[in-house]
């Protein structure tokens, strides 16, 4: 009965690939909040679509911090809840209204539960049509790069828009924003100072682009950035660790600099006087979805997106694929720091 009807609803309201939907899917989903012992590997309902709907037969996702907030409940979200943010796959269903996507088309989206073999998503919403040759490999690419290649592209345009000569403070520099920063930063004419933790961090990330470096278990931050810019302090700092290094940071900026807070990896920046930002520093914790609201805004950057990547100006470091069952072992990497380089997960088709 249930694959009649979720049958009757695609044909009413959607024109389907040959292949057959199934009713059931694989999914990462919670619960409730609290350790990785609330992250379940289960069957759900493969969704149903609207007129202006896609549905998309994921093949890769990229793994974020952010499902950690979801899942610790530092940001609050309805039960059940399937995680994932990105993902790369092909379209096998698309509302009567869709126009400019067709079946067959391999696409990228934004969109909440993407760790899934199945997701539906807004024609009109974060969606990018990719190349028609994009193979594994590339959806690969594309799926690990999306969320973290946008943060960037638009952290360095609009949060702090980096000029010629700028020093920049660059944390979490062999991560996956970080190394695209190192990239961007450097097309950019800037000097890059990195933040890691070891010295293969460190390598990877002047391989990248990084022009100077700072092992924070051996050196004193604040101390090596006065070294390394005549005692002036960075123009900006691009920081995703959150709590532990937010007094360093404000340290570490020049008079007029800019702080760029936008991670949590340490847990949240605890409240603070006002009376910190001395020196006419400013501070600002951007989300990138402001940044893509509009959707000028939006084929603006996901175009130059795919446009970095399929021509190879842009490398996407992937620090290793899971299978989806293993995402709890994967995240439990990426925030203990184990982890260079982004992670993804490979869907099970």
């Amino acid at each position: 009965m249930l694959r009649s009807t979720i049958s009757s609803v695609f044909n009413k309201r959607a024109t389907m690939a040959t292949t057959t939907i199934p009713k059931t899917q694989k999914v990462i989903l919670i619960n409730d909040t609290g350790s990785y012992d609330v992250l379940k590997y289960q069957d759900h309902p493969v969704p149903s679509i609207t007129d202006n709907e896609l549905l998309v037969k994921n093949k890769y996702s990229g793994i974020n911090f952010i499902e950690s907030y979801f899942r610790k409940g530092i940001y609050p979200s309805e039960k059940p809840l399937i995680l994932g943010r990105e993902s790369s796959g092909t379209v096998v269903a698309k509302g009567n209204s869709v126009k400019d996507f067709d079946i067959g088309d391999k696409v990228a989206y934004l969109s909440g539960s993407a760790f899934a073999q199945y997701t539906k998503v807004d024609a009109a919403g974060k969606v990018v049509k990719l190349p028609k040759d994009a193979n594994d490999e590339t959806l690969k690419l594309y799926a690990a790069g999306l969320l973290q290649s946008l943060t960037a592209l638009t952290f360095i345009d609009e949060a702090y828009n980096v000029k010629k000569g700028d020093f920049i403070l660059n944390y979490a520099a062999a991560g996956g924003v970080g190394l695209i920063l190192d990239q961007l930063l450097k097309e950019r004419g800037a000097h890059t100072i990195a933040v890691v933790s070891t010295e293969e961090k460190l390598e990877l990330a002047k391989k990248h682009g990084a022009e100077y470096g700072i092992i924070s278990s051996k050196e004193d931050i604040v101390t090596r950035v006065k070294e390394i810019t005549n005692n002036q302090g960075v123009d900006a700092a691009f920081d995703s660790i959150g709590k532990d290094t937010f007094e360093t940071t404000i340290s570490a900026l020049k008079r007029k600099g800019t702080f760029v807070s936008y991670g949590n990896a340490s847990g949240p920046v605890s409240p603070f006087p006002l009376t910190k930002l001395t020196g006419n520093i400013k501070i600002l914790r951007p989300s990138l979805f402001s940044y893509i609201a509009t959707s000028e805004e939006w084929k603006h950057y996901s175009r130059e997106f795919v446009s970095l990547v399929s021509s190879g100006k842009l490398k996407i470091n992937i620090g290793h694929v899971f299978p989806l069952s293993e995402y709890p072992k994967a995240t439990q990497l990426l925030e203990e720091r184990k982890t260079t380089g982004k992670l993804v997960l490979e869907i099970p088709q």
